[in-house]
């Protein structure tokens, strides 16, 4: 059965989130606040964690569009190809935020993402997880646990989130009620910005 953790995002502690850290590395998952929906997470250089979230998700791995969630954008050049300055004054003015860019991949994907051409990238504006991705040193895989078809309690109330996930996982985060609306997708990988679901992140940054 999973731990259930509280953990306030203000001042999230250190304790906790090394906690938190160290189920990451034994390749555990986690399900953890943002600042949209709740997400359900893994180290993205673990292999066998990746499997199981893909597993969860009813999808093949290769074929799964889970988000990079990055502590800020000095990660970006680990998985993103070189990007334009106007595609980085973009993330720049959106970053940290609820927002998910679509952005050109490199060589240096893990590889069970090999095939992509692109990668999706999220700084979401959340201390507990960005705390979380800067303690362990690299990025994690995300994706959210909402139901596309239905906007119901037990994806934002942690501990009825609990309840659902607490034997499909490994630790569940207590950061308060999480929010019901997705992060707003933007794709930059050609020449235009295209919005590909327009979600929390207001599309005037662009």
């Amino acid at each position: 059965m999973a731990e259930f953790i509280k953990i306030y995002p203000d001042k999230p502690s250190e304790a906790a989130i090394a906690k938190v850290v160290k189920v990451l590395q034994n390749g555990g998952l986690v399900i953890y606040p943002t600042d949209t929906v709740y997400g359900l997470g893994c180290d993205i250089t673990n292999s066998r964690a990746l499997e199981k979230i893909a597993k969860i998700k009813g999808v093949k791995l290769e074929k799964a569009n889970f988000s990079f969630i990055c502590h800020d954008l000095s990660n970006l050049s680990d998985y993103v190809r070189q990007i334009d300055t106007s595609t980085f004054k973009i993330l720049k003015r959106a970053l940290p935020g609820p927002y998910t860019f679509i952005l050109p991949g490199n060589n240096n994907l893990p590889k069970e993402f090999k095939k992509k051409t692109t990668v999706g990238i999220r700084v979401p504006d959340n201390n507990i997880v960005l705390e979380i991705v800067r303690q362990l040193g690299n990025p994690i895989v995300s994706t959210s646990i909402r139901d596309e078809d239905d906007v119901i309690e037990y994806t934002t109330d942690p501990e009825l989130i609990f309840e659902k996930w607490q034997n499909l996982v490994d630790l569940v985060i207590d950061g308060g009620y999480g929010d019901n609306v997705g992060s707003t997708i933007i794709d930059l990988s050609e020449h235009e910005p295209v919005i590909i679901r327009e979600g929390k992140g207001d599309i005037d940054i662009l």
